[in-house]
């Protein structure tokens, strides 16, 4: 990764940037480079306009990368537009069209519809940076999380030891071994590979009530059970079977807030809102721990966004949110 321009520079670049790829544009908050009006309509609040917009983030460790954008040439494009961890691709050119945004605090309770839009509420300070602000004009919004999408929730983070361990030999009830293993028969002498952690695993013994196994890794097997390298460092075995297998997350102090995880054992804070997903935000070697963050990656950030208004749709008389 590039190290993130200041926020001077970054913004010049961006402009600069949009402007020779056809003039696409972004609206000023705390910044502002617009160009000539050329619609004596600007957006008011109580009504509609649909946008055209790159989100970047202005902070932390994926400063100056895009997790957003409608615009198709933008998502495709990772040399000049590096994407953020969180940044979902959505597939064909279709998919990718300006967004209709309601300008105030909430659409009206029965929705809001003209022609083919559906608009929708934003932010605090997306719809509030384009308030007066002409069609076709180049503009930047800085948001900061008080305006954009609030604080991150300490709850929804853990932090954990970078070296663990786990049993060589595990018994399972039916039930519990079916839900760790879907599809495998738990018959005395099957073999198959952990759905995690890639290793083959022996059905030692079964029956109707318990399911005993045997993980069969060896010294230097790398897995990927959450998304980054993990390294058994030994396996201690005993006589009578009994045994741990010792392992270490190949993570450095580096790539904090650069690796993404996933949460196969359901058990994270906040992992069902999340879809299982993470952030792994900080790597303390010297404490041996490293920290998921189930928190949405766009909050506690500032954001930069730059906006295009495409068309702009007046209030109704009267209106005023």
């Amino acid at each position: 990764m590039v190290d993130p321009p200041s926020r001077a520079a970054f913004i010049v670049f961006v402009v600069i940037t949009l402007a020779a790829a056809g003039g696409l544009a972004g609206f000023a908050y705390y910044e502002s480079r617009a160009g000539p009006p050329t619609s004596v309509l600007t957006p008011q609040v109580g009504g509609n306009a649909t946008v055209d917009y790159i989100g970047y983030f202005g902070t932390g460790a994926e400063s100056g990368r895009v997790f957003d954008t409608s615009i198709y040439s933008v998502a495709t494009n990772n040399a000049s537009f590096p994407k953020a961890l969180s940044f979902s691709y959505r597939g064909s050119a279709v998919s990718y069209t300006p967004l209709a945004i309601h300008v105030g605090a909430s659409t009206p309770s029965g929705g809001y519809t003209i022609g083919n839009y559906s608009f929708v509420s934003v932010v605090p300070g997306f719809w509030q940076g384009l308030i007066g602000v002409p069609g076709n004009t180049t503009h930047t919004v800085v948001i900061p999380p008080s305006l954009g999408y609030g604080p991150q929730n300490p709850a929804c983070s853990r932090t954990l030891p970078l070296a663990y361990a786990l049993p060589l030999v595990a018994t399972f009830t039916g039930p519990g071994f079916s839900k760790a293993f879907p599809g495998i028969s738990p018959l005395t002498g099957v073999n198959f590979k952990d759905p995690h952690y890639g290793w083959n695993v022996t059905v030692l013994a079964a029956n109707s009530s318990f399911v005993t196994i045997q993980n069969m890794p060896y010294v230097g097997y790398v897995a990927s059970p959450a998304g980054w390298p993990v390294l058994v460092t030994a396996i201690a075995g005993t006589p009578s079977g009994i045994g741990t297998i010792s392992l270490m997350n190949q993570l450095s102090a580096g790539q904090a807030g650069r690796v993404l995880g996933k949460d196969f054992n359901g058990t994270g804070p906040c992992s069902s809102s999340s879809n299982g997903q993470f952030i792994v935000s900080a790597i303390d070697p010297a404490a041996g721990t490293y920290t998921e963050n189930f928190n949405r990656e766009v909050t506690g950030q500032v954001l930069i966004f730059v906006v295009t208004v495409v068309d702009i749709f007046p209030p109704p008389p009267g209106a005023t949110a």
